[in-house]
Protein backbone atom coordinates (compact mmCIF):
# COMPACT_ATOMS: atom_id res chain seq x y z
CA UNK A 1 0.00 0.00 0.00
CA UNK A 2 1.13 3.65 -0.60
CA UNK A 3 2.51 4.92 2.29
CA UNK A 4 1.86 8.40 3.97
CA UNK A 5 4.24 11.22 4.03
CA UNK A 6 2.70 12.46 6.85
CA UNK A 7 4.37 12.91 10.37
CA UNK A 8 1.98 12.32 13.42
CA UNK A 9 2.20 15.87 15.28
CA UNK A 10 1.61 17.53 18.12
CA UNK A 11 -0.32 20.51 17.82
CA UNK A 12 1.52 23.86 16.99
CA UNK A 13 1.58 26.64 20.05
CA UNK A 14 -1.02 29.27 19.08
CA UNK A 15 0.12 31.98 17.02
CA UNK A 16 3.45 30.41 16.16
CA UNK A 17 4.57 31.07 12.41
CA UNK A 18 7.39 29.50 11.43
CA UNK A 19 10.92 31.14 10.18
CA UNK A 20 10.74 29.49 6.33
CA UNK A 21 7.88 27.51 4.47
CA UNK A 22 9.43 24.90 1.89
CA UNK A 23 6.87 23.39 -1.04
CA UNK A 24 8.46 19.97 -2.08
CA UNK A 25 7.58 18.21 -5.20
CA UNK A 26 8.93 14.90 -6.15
CA UNK A 27 8.81 14.33 -9.42
CA UNK A 28 8.44 10.82 -10.98
CA UNK A 29 10.69 8.46 -10.51
CA UNK A 30 12.71 10.82 -8.16
CA UNK A 31 15.41 9.38 -5.86
CA UNK A 32 14.58 8.57 -2.68
CA UNK A 33 17.54 9.51 -0.84
CA UNK A 34 17.69 13.31 -1.47
CA UNK A 35 14.44 13.27 -0.65
CA UNK A 36 14.47 11.73 2.61
CA UNK A 37 17.76 13.17 3.71
CA UNK A 38 15.90 17.29 2.96
CA UNK A 39 12.53 16.25 4.86
CA UNK A 40 14.38 14.41 7.82
CA UNK A 41 16.89 17.50 8.22
CA UNK A 42 13.62 19.68 8.11
CA UNK A 43 12.00 17.88 10.37
CA UNK A 44 14.69 17.58 13.32
CA UNK A 45 15.50 21.57 12.71
CA UNK A 46 11.91 22.76 12.73
CA UNK A 47 10.90 21.85 17.04
CA UNK A 48 12.54 21.60 19.99
CA UNK A 49 13.44 18.07 20.96
CA UNK A 50 11.89 15.62 18.61
CA UNK A 51 8.54 16.05 18.03
CA UNK A 52 8.20 16.75 14.59
CA UNK A 53 6.10 20.08 14.80
CA UNK A 54 6.25 22.41 12.37
CA UNK A 55 7.11 25.40 14.21
CA UNK A 56 10.96 26.69 13.07
CA UNK A 57 10.13 25.94 9.04
CA UNK A 58 7.19 23.91 7.54
CA UNK A 59 6.94 22.26 4.59
CA UNK A 60 4.58 21.06 2.21
CA UNK A 61 4.51 17.69 -0.36
CA UNK A 62 2.65 18.77 -3.36
CA UNK A 63 2.06 17.23 -7.51
CA UNK A 64 0.34 17.92 -10.23
CA UNK A 65 -2.38 15.77 -8.89
CA UNK A 66 -4.08 13.48 -6.02
CA UNK A 67 -2.32 10.56 -6.04
CA UNK A 68 0.77 8.63 -5.14
CA UNK A 69 4.52 9.59 -6.79
CA UNK A 70 6.33 6.62 -7.51
CA UNK A 71 10.19 6.72 -6.49
CA UNK A 72 12.87 5.34 -8.61
CA UNK A 73 13.14 2.36 -5.90
CA UNK A 74 9.45 1.95 -6.48
CA UNK A 75 8.44 3.42 -2.91
CA UNK A 76 5.42 5.66 -3.24
CA UNK A 77 4.83 8.57 -1.84
CA UNK A 78 1.10 9.80 -1.19
CA UNK A 79 0.71 13.49 -2.41
CA UNK A 80 -2.62 14.73 -0.99
CA UNK A 81 -2.73 18.12 -2.16
CA UNK A 82 -1.75 19.74 -5.59
CA UNK A 83 0.43 22.46 -6.76
CA UNK A 84 -2.87 24.45 -8.07
CA UNK A 85 -4.50 24.16 -4.31
CA UNK A 86 -1.67 26.02 -2.52
CA UNK A 87 -0.76 29.64 -2.35
CA UNK A 88 2.91 29.81 -4.53
CA UNK A 89 3.71 33.19 -3.22
CA UNK A 90 3.32 31.68 0.68
CA UNK A 91 6.69 29.58 -0.04
CA UNK A 92 10.11 30.58 0.01
CA UNK A 93 11.29 27.87 -1.67
CA UNK A 94 10.17 25.39 -4.37
CA UNK A 95 12.42 22.75 -3.96
CA UNK A 96 12.09 19.98 -7.00
CA UNK A 97 13.32 16.50 -6.42
CA UNK A 98 14.49 15.02 -9.97
CA UNK A 99 14.92 10.96 -10.93
CA UNK A 100 17.72 8.78 -11.89
CA UNK A 101 17.02 9.42 -15.51
CA UNK A 102 17.97 13.13 -17.01
CA UNK A 103 15.92 12.43 -20.24
CA UNK A 104 13.11 12.11 -18.11
CA UNK A 105 13.42 15.20 -15.68
CA UNK A 106 13.86 16.86 -19.03
CA UNK A 107 10.76 15.85 -20.71
CA UNK A 108 8.88 16.73 -18.01
CA UNK A 109 8.92 20.33 -19.35
CA UNK A 110 5.59 20.55 -20.64
CA UNK A 111 3.72 19.15 -17.26
CA UNK A 112 6.09 21.00 -14.80
CA UNK A 113 7.40 23.95 -16.34
CA UNK A 114 4.34 25.91 -16.12
CA UNK A 115 4.31 25.78 -12.84
CA UNK A 116 7.82 26.50 -11.95
CA UNK A 117 7.98 29.88 -14.11
CA UNK A 118 4.51 30.45 -11.64
CA UNK A 119 6.33 30.35 -9.08
CA UNK A 120 9.12 32.44 -10.11
CA UNK A 121 6.89 35.08 -11.10
CA UNK A 122 5.83 35.41 -7.25
CA UNK A 123 9.08 35.71 -5.86
CA UNK A 124 9.60 31.69 -4.84
CA UNK A 125 13.20 30.74 -4.97
CA UNK A 126 13.27 27.04 -7.28
CA UNK A 127 15.35 24.96 -5.59
CA UNK A 128 16.48 21.56 -8.46
CA UNK A 129 17.59 18.53 -6.78
CA UNK A 130 19.31 15.47 -8.53
CA UNK A 131 18.79 15.78 -12.22
CA UNK A 132 15.84 17.97 -11.69
CA UNK A 133 18.47 20.90 -13.01
CA UNK A 134 17.47 19.37 -16.48
CA UNK A 135 13.64 20.33 -16.55
CA UNK A 136 15.06 23.90 -15.33
CA UNK A 137 17.07 24.34 -18.16
CA UNK A 138 14.32 22.95 -20.30
CA UNK A 139 11.45 25.38 -18.94
CA UNK A 140 14.11 28.25 -19.62
CA UNK A 141 14.60 29.24 -16.02
CA UNK A 142 18.76 28.50 -15.55
CA UNK A 143 19.59 31.89 -17.89
CA UNK A 144 22.47 33.72 -16.34
CA UNK A 145 22.42 31.42 -13.61
CA UNK A 146 25.31 29.05 -12.63
CA UNK A 147 23.71 24.88 -11.70
CA UNK A 148 25.31 22.13 -9.57
CA UNK A 149 24.97 19.00 -11.79
CA UNK A 150 25.81 15.56 -10.34
CA UNK A 151 29.14 14.68 -11.59
CA UNK A 152 27.78 11.57 -13.73
CA UNK A 153 25.52 13.52 -15.35
CA UNK A 154 27.95 17.11 -16.44
CA UNK A 155 28.88 16.08 -19.44
CA UNK A 156 25.26 15.18 -20.35
CA UNK A 157 24.21 18.84 -19.26
CA UNK A 158 27.50 20.44 -21.27
CA UNK A 159 25.88 19.08 -24.40
CA UNK A 160 22.52 19.69 -23.90
CA UNK A 161 22.66 23.17 -22.59
CA UNK A 162 26.14 24.60 -23.59
CA UNK A 163 25.48 27.96 -22.36
CA UNK A 164 24.46 27.51 -19.01
CA UNK A 165 27.69 27.29 -16.40
CA UNK A 166 28.33 24.32 -14.46
CA UNK A 167 29.64 24.64 -10.99
CA UNK A 168 31.50 20.88 -11.61
CA UNK A 169 33.39 20.91 -8.28
CA UNK A 170 30.70 22.28 -5.87
CA UNK A 171 28.02 20.02 -4.20
CA UNK A 172 25.24 22.99 -4.36
CA UNK A 173 24.83 26.01 -5.68
CA UNK A 174 22.84 29.08 -4.37
CA UNK A 175 22.65 31.34 -6.60
CA UNK A 176 20.26 34.12 -6.06
CA UNK A 177 16.50 32.75 -6.45
CA UNK A 178 17.99 30.10 -8.33
CA UNK A 179 19.14 27.11 -6.25
CA UNK A 180 21.00 23.61 -7.08
CA UNK A 181 21.83 20.52 -5.31
CA UNK A 182 23.75 17.34 -7.20
CA UNK A 183 21.97 15.14 -4.90
CA UNK A 184 22.34 12.31 -2.85
CA UNK A 185 23.66 13.04 0.45
CA UNK A 186 23.97 16.52 -0.60
CA UNK A 187 20.17 17.45 -0.06
CA UNK A 188 20.94 17.33 3.98
CA UNK A 189 24.04 19.73 3.51
CA UNK A 190 21.60 22.14 1.40
CA UNK A 191 18.83 21.96 3.71
CA UNK A 192 21.15 22.72 6.73
CA UNK A 193 22.55 25.88 4.62
CA UNK A 194 18.87 26.63 3.74
CA UNK A 195 17.31 26.98 7.41
CA UNK A 196 20.79 28.62 9.22
CA UNK A 197 19.49 31.42 6.50
CA UNK A 198 16.28 31.89 8.07
CA UNK A 199 16.39 30.10 11.58
CA UNK A 200 20.10 30.38 12.17
CA UNK A 201 23.10 27.90 12.51
CA UNK A 202 22.14 26.29 16.09
CA UNK A 203 18.69 25.35 14.44
CA UNK A 204 19.95 24.13 11.33
CA UNK A 205 22.67 22.07 12.67
CA UNK A 206 20.13 20.39 15.23
CA UNK A 207 19.33 16.83 14.71
CA UNK A 208 23.04 15.87 12.48
CA UNK A 209 24.14 13.38 15.58
CA UNK A 210 20.60 11.57 15.60
CA UNK A 211 21.24 11.55 11.59
CA UNK A 212 24.74 9.74 11.88
CA UNK A 213 26.38 12.64 10.15
CA UNK A 214 29.06 14.05 11.51
CA UNK A 215 29.38 17.46 10.09
CA UNK A 216 27.18 19.87 7.42
CA UNK A 217 29.70 19.93 4.46
CA UNK A 218 30.10 23.57 2.73
CA UNK A 219 28.95 24.05 -1.40
CA UNK A 220 32.86 23.31 -1.93
CA UNK A 221 33.19 20.15 -0.51
CA UNK A 222 35.98 17.86 -2.51
CA UNK A 223 33.89 14.09 -2.54
CA UNK A 224 36.65 11.82 -1.21
CA UNK A 225 34.91 8.85 -2.75
CA UNK A 226 34.89 9.92 -6.03
CA UNK A 227 38.03 8.28 -7.37
CA UNK A 228 38.40 5.12 -6.44
CA UNK A 229 41.62 4.92 -7.41
CA UNK A 230 42.67 7.92 -5.26
CA UNK A 231 40.82 5.50 -2.39
CA UNK A 232 42.59 2.56 -2.64
CA UNK A 233 45.92 4.05 -3.02
CA UNK A 234 46.51 6.79 -0.47
CA UNK A 235 50.21 7.19 -1.64
CA UNK A 236 49.09 9.10 -4.49
CA UNK A 237 49.63 12.81 -4.00
CA UNK A 238 47.58 15.90 -4.43
CA UNK A 239 49.32 16.70 -8.10
CA UNK A 240 47.27 12.91 -9.02
CA UNK A 241 44.06 14.09 -7.44
CA UNK A 242 43.94 17.43 -8.83
CA UNK A 243 44.74 15.86 -12.70
CA UNK A 244 41.71 13.41 -12.33
CA UNK A 245 39.74 16.05 -11.03
CA UNK A 246 40.17 18.49 -14.30
CA UNK A 247 40.07 15.62 -16.06
CA UNK A 248 37.03 15.01 -15.54
CA UNK A 249 35.94 18.67 -15.75
CA UNK A 250 37.28 18.56 -18.85
CA UNK A 251 36.29 15.66 -20.46
CA UNK A 252 35.00 16.71 -23.81
CA UNK A 253 37.24 19.68 -23.96
CA UNK A 254 40.09 19.31 -26.70
CA UNK A 255 42.82 19.86 -23.64
CA UNK A 256 46.37 18.23 -24.00
CA UNK A 257 48.35 16.86 -21.72
CA UNK A 258 50.76 19.47 -21.83
CA UNK A 259 48.06 21.54 -21.25
CA UNK A 260 46.63 20.18 -17.91
CA UNK A 261 50.40 19.52 -16.60
CA UNK A 262 51.01 23.31 -16.76
CA UNK A 263 47.95 24.05 -15.02
CA UNK A 264 48.86 22.26 -12.21
CA UNK A 265 52.40 24.38 -12.46
CA UNK A 266 54.49 20.79 -13.23
CA UNK A 267 56.05 19.55 -16.52
CA UNK A 268 54.31 17.06 -18.32
CA UNK A 269 56.57 14.31 -17.85
CA UNK A 270 56.53 14.60 -13.87
CA UNK A 271 52.93 13.95 -14.29
CA UNK A 272 53.45 10.58 -15.96
CA UNK A 273 55.87 9.89 -13.61
CA UNK A 274 53.41 10.43 -10.30
CA UNK A 275 50.58 8.35 -12.57
CA UNK A 276 52.48 5.19 -13.22
CA UNK A 277 53.86 5.50 -9.69
CA UNK A 278 50.90 5.53 -7.88
CA UNK A 279 47.54 4.39 -10.32
CA UNK A 280 50.76 2.10 -12.77
CA UNK A 281 49.27 3.76 -16.02
CA UNK A 282 50.18 6.87 -17.17
CA UNK A 283 47.99 10.37 -17.26
CA UNK A 284 47.11 9.62 -21.27
CA UNK A 285 45.95 5.77 -20.71
CA UNK A 286 44.03 6.80 -18.05
CA UNK A 287 42.40 10.18 -19.24
CA UNK A 288 41.57 7.93 -21.98
CA UNK A 289 39.89 5.00 -19.50
CA UNK A 290 37.76 7.66 -17.73
CA UNK A 291 36.64 9.13 -21.00
CA UNK A 292 35.63 5.18 -22.80
CA UNK A 293 33.81 4.20 -19.18
CA UNK A 294 31.93 7.50 -19.33
CA UNK A 295 30.96 6.21 -22.48
CA UNK A 296 30.35 2.94 -21.26
CA UNK A 297 27.93 4.19 -18.20
CA UNK A 298 25.97 6.65 -20.98
CA UNK A 299 25.26 4.01 -23.48
CA UNK A 300 23.46 1.68 -20.66
CA UNK A 301 21.88 4.69 -19.04
CA UNK A 302 20.62 6.55 -21.86
CA UNK A 303 19.24 6.85 -25.38
CA UNK A 304 21.18 9.52 -26.64
CA UNK A 305 22.75 8.96 -30.37
CA UNK A 306 26.50 7.44 -30.19
CA UNK A 307 27.50 11.06 -31.93
CA UNK A 308 26.26 12.47 -28.57
CA UNK A 309 27.90 10.70 -26.50
CA UNK A 310 31.08 11.11 -28.82
CA UNK A 311 30.74 14.92 -27.98
CA UNK A 312 30.63 14.72 -24.42
CA UNK A 313 34.35 12.83 -24.83
CA UNK A 314 35.75 15.48 -26.73
CA UNK A 315 35.97 12.38 -30.11
CA UNK A 316 34.75 13.74 -33.66
CA UNK A 317 34.90 10.21 -35.21
CA UNK A 318 31.74 8.03 -34.27
CA UNK A 319 33.06 5.47 -35.86
CA UNK A 320 36.50 5.40 -34.18
CA UNK A 321 34.89 5.57 -30.84
CA UNK A 322 33.08 2.29 -31.44
CA UNK A 323 36.44 1.06 -32.51
CA UNK A 324 38.01 1.95 -28.91
CA UNK A 325 34.80 0.76 -27.27
CA UNK A 326 35.10 -2.75 -28.82
CA UNK A 327 38.94 -3.03 -28.11
CA UNK A 328 38.24 -2.26 -24.54
CA UNK A 329 34.74 -3.79 -23.55
CA UNK A 330 34.60 -6.76 -26.47
CA UNK A 331 31.38 -5.14 -27.73
CA UNK A 332 29.71 -2.59 -29.67
CA UNK A 333 28.06 0.00 -28.21
CA UNK A 334 25.13 -0.67 -29.79
CA UNK A 335 24.61 -4.17 -29.09
CA UNK A 336 25.66 -3.30 -25.39
CA UNK A 337 22.63 -0.83 -25.57
CA UNK A 338 20.41 -3.53 -27.05
CA UNK A 339 21.51 -6.48 -24.90
CA UNK A 340 20.69 -3.82 -22.06
CA UNK A 341 17.29 -2.63 -23.15
CA UNK A 342 15.78 -6.35 -23.31
CA UNK A 343 16.54 -7.17 -19.61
Amino acid sequence: MPQSNSFQQLPLPPASAPDVRFLLLPLPEFNMLPFGGFLDKLRFSADEEDHSRQRYCSWEVVGVEKDHVVSSSGVPVVVSRTVDEVELAGYDYLVVFGGRSARSSQQLNDIYGGILREAAAKGVALVSIDNACFLFAAAGLLHNHNVAVHWRHVQEFHTAYPRIAVRTEQLYCIDGKRISCAGGSAAVDLAVELVARHCGRTKALKGLADMLVDEARGQLHQLKSLDEDIRANNTAGRHVGRAISLMRQLLAEPKTLDELASMLAISRRQLDRLFKENLGLTAREYWAEMRLKHVHWRVINSNHSLQCLADEVGIQDVSYLCKLFRKRFGVSPNTLRKSNSSL
